[in-house]
């Protein structure tokens, strides 16, 4: 496990502390993995094989594990901000495939066929998320997977009586206007109240090179 720089942001600090460690006790267990490979089967569906991944702010690897039922045999790769959270990580896919910094000083050293980010975006402070396209775009060597709430205009949500901790907008849009050769392949939404797989009202965007 690679430990680098801690938080830049106050939004990082947030994720990095009690608070993160909190949500990873809330949002863990086997519907969430049911759930997730739903999701992932149906936003995958028309990508072929998919040999390795890397996610950005992976938290415990609820969706890594899913993803490793959908493609036995995934290289799995991850960057998580939490230490408790990577160390749960380390344990599902290799300490020595968990980098523990901030998505902002990660420096993609190789390419993935699937770069994933889920419940991520909305967490990030706006003036940083250029940088954070960037190491998406630069770790991608085919897919970007996004899940997240959409907006088409940006706007800022309270989160769990916090200001200035989540926010919406169009993160695909911006990513497709910013980089001409990433093209829309599917897109949909899942919702809260799904009796089967629910997710908590997110929409989710493939992007391809």
């Amino acid at each position: 496990m690679t430990e680098r720089q801690g938080p830049r942001t106050a939004q990082e600090a947030f994720w990095a502390g009690e608070f993160g460690t909190d949500y990873t006790r809330r949002n863990s267990g086997d519907q969430r993995v049911a759930s997730n490979l739903r999701l992932f089967s149906l936003a995958l569906r028309g990508a072929g094989a998919i040999t390795s991944c890397l996610e950005l702010g992976a938290n415990i690897g609820a969706n890594l594990q899913a993803l490793r039922l959908l493609y036995p045999g995934l290289t799995a790769k991850a960057v998580e901000i939490n230490p408790d959270a990577a160390q749960a990580l380390g344990a599902l896919i290799g300490p020595e495939n968990v980098r523990v910094e901030s998505i902002l000083d990660y420096d993609p050293r190789e390419q993935f066929d699937l770069v994933l980010v889920k419940g991520v975006l909305i967490h990030i402070e706006p003036g940083s998320l250029s940088l954070v396209y960037d190491r998406m775009y630069r770790a991608s060597r085919r897919f970007i997977l996004l899940v997240e709430y959409y907006n088409p205009t940006p706007v800022t949500v309270p989160y769990h009586g916090h200001a200035d901790r989540l926010f919406k907008r169009d993160f695909a849009g911006e990513l497709l206007d910013r980089y001409a050769d990433l093209a829309l392949c599917d897109y949909g939404f899942v919702y809260r109240r799904d009796p089967a797989f629910p997710q908590d009202d997110v929409t989710w965007f493939l992007l391809e090179k």
